[in-house]
């Protein structure tokens, strides 16, 4: 691949480029690919999704009739649902997953005070999907139960008597691109405004903003790499210009891998409460639960925080798409619609009046769900009833499992596989609580300078770039990884995902890394 065309992948997403690379890199019969591009983890959690098939079950024999037409059903009856689960479970004590789907029931039961037969009867019926999403925002039940989670894993149980309106979505990118959308429809942010951006950062949030649906003008927000990835005081601070209207940030940080301390946390929210009082920060916090006793920023600023989370990451349920948006009841973004141009408010209610009887005071977080179906299809919206109910029994599982085998196997098997890469290249790793070593970021520079000399180091800054370290690595060792700078990373640094390979992979990527470059050492002495 010659230079121009090399250089013309530099203006591609990072995962546009992962699919290339795993194309050149999965062309040989003679050598194993090694994917470590993007971050699909390589583990499942079995007992919740044991619990919903053997749930599944329950409810297809609930729905069972006897009647002339073979293989149909009838929507199960409410009224003594509970009592029927109960006499299902005893006949079926070693069905896959029972013991802990009876555990969640009874703790809807005592735990958060649900009536027996309304909780067994929405877990069934949404087993089975035979309704639309009522209400459509997220079902009643559900929301208790995944906001408990959210308080106790997001919050780490700060903010107990804070209530947040929660919308289940298509997965964290679902809810990320509704988020975009409705702050645009609602006048909140409009073309040509300024956004901060908290960067390295999950790269369609470089990409969203500069499409011409959006056209924001983005304002980054700079962590440095010799700080733990911390943002230092003076790049927070560029969040008091009161021009820049949000602030987008990946919390913990992907590629970076690190929770923001809670010492910058109270820095943003001292500017939010001096400074830039409109401030909407977008917090995706779906790595949050690989931290121990994580603090998301919607527990320290709730008024001004939206936040995205996803199950995919730490319940290896990517394929399952299942997210889900957090906004405080009482927050400052209900207000600042309130408080626009009369003008506005009247375009607004003109949109949202074929759905409400009272649109100038529907909240955000129901014109979120509204505008994920372009309003006039909002009868149709909200995620699909078996994605809520399988999001319910890992929420729980979280909560009420002994899953401390679980939550630390995998939190060991990514502290494992970083220190097999770090090794490989001969790195220096100390340990950090707030990483979750999900990726890793490499400084492909700083090894060359280590590694052979300074001069060399320069050379290849001037020759060559990540993109076609990456490159080359794919093609000669069928190993793929991503160029940092696709994520506003530093640009000769590459992105390596822990969470897809066993950890004997990452010493036979650190290797080849480290083969590569020294490929390209012999390029240089040829050269001098």
């Amino acid at each position: 691949m010659d230079y121009k065309e090399l250089k013309s992948y530099m203006e591609l997403s990072p995962f546009e480029v992962q699919f290339a690379l795993t194309n050149i890199a999965g062309n040989f019969l003679d050598r194993t690919l090694l994917n470590a591009g993007r971050g699909n983890p390589n583990w499942i959690a079995t007992t919740p999704r044991q619990a919903f098939f053997t749930l599944g079950n329950f409810a297809v024999l609930e729905s069972k009739c006897d009647c002339e037409y073979i293989h149909t059903g009838f929507h199960p009856e409410k009224t003594g649902i509970y009592n029927n689960f109960k006499q299902f479970a005893k006949a079926n004590p070693d069905a896959p997953g029972m013991k802990f789907l009876e555990s969640s029931v009874e703790y809807g039961i005592n735990q958060l005070g649900f009536e027996p037969d309304s909780w067994v009867y929405e877990l069934s019926t949404g087993s089975i999907g035979d309704f639309y999403p009522e209400p459509d925002r997220i079902l009643p039940h559900v929301e208790q139960v995944v906001h408990k989670f959210l308080i106790e894993f997001l919050c780490n149980n700060k903010e107990k008597k804070c209530k947040y309106d929660l919308f289940a979505t298509e997965g964290g990118t679902g809810g990320i691109i509704y988020v975009f959308n409705s702050l645009m429809e609602n006048k909140l942010i409009k073309k040509g405004d300024k956004i901060a951006i908290a960067s390295p950062i999950f790269s369609p949030y470089l990409e969203i903003p500069r499409l011409n649906d959006y056209d924001l003008v983005e304002v980054e927000i700079m962590a440095d790499p010799d700080d733990d990835w911390q943002y230092p005081d003076s790049e927070l601070e560029k969040l008091k210009d009161p021009s820049i209207k949000a602030f987008f940030v990946v919390n913990p940080g992907n590629p970076q891998a690190r929770a923001i301390s809670n010492a910058k946390i109270k820095l943003i929210a001292d500017i939010v409460k001096n400074d830039n009082p409109e401030l909407i920060i977008i917090s995706d916090d779906v790595y949050a639960t690989f931290v121990e006793n994580f603090h998301s920023i919607m527990a320290e600023i709730p008024s001004n925080t939206i936040c995205v989370y996803s199950f995919s990451k730490h319940m290896g349920c990517t394929g399952w798409r299942l997210g889900v948006v957090a906004i405080y009841e009482n927050n400052r973004i209900d207000e600042m619609i309130r408080n626009l141009p009369e003008s506005e408010r009247a375009d607004l209610i003109n949109r949202y009046e074929s759905i409400s009887l009272d649109p100038e005071n529907m909240k955000f977080i129901d014109r979120l769900v509204a505008d994920s179906r372009s309003v006039a299809l909002n009868h149709t919206a909200g995620l699909s009833l078996p994605q809520q109910t399988q999001m319910a029994l890992f929420s729980l599982f979280f909560m009420i499992e002994d899953n401390v085998n679980y939550i630390e196997g995998t939190k060991k098997a990514l502290n494992k596989r970083i220190h097999v890469l770090y090794n490989a290249l001969d790195l220096p790793l100390d340990y950090d609580r707030t990483a979750t070593n999900y990726y890793a970021v490499i400084d492909l520079l700083k090894i060359a300078e280590n590694r052979y000399n300074h001069s060399f180091a320069k050379w290849m800054e001037q020759n060559y770039n990540s993109v076609s370290f990456v490159f080359a690595l794919a093609d000669k060792e069928s190993v793929v990884i991503l160029p940092g700078s696709g994520f506003d990373a530093p640009g000769w640094t590459v992105r390596v995902s822990l969470a897809n390979l066993r950890y004997e992979a990452y010493e036979e990527i650190g290797k080849k890394m480290l083969e590569t470059l020294d490929a390209a050492y012999k390029d240089y002495e040829l050269n001098q």
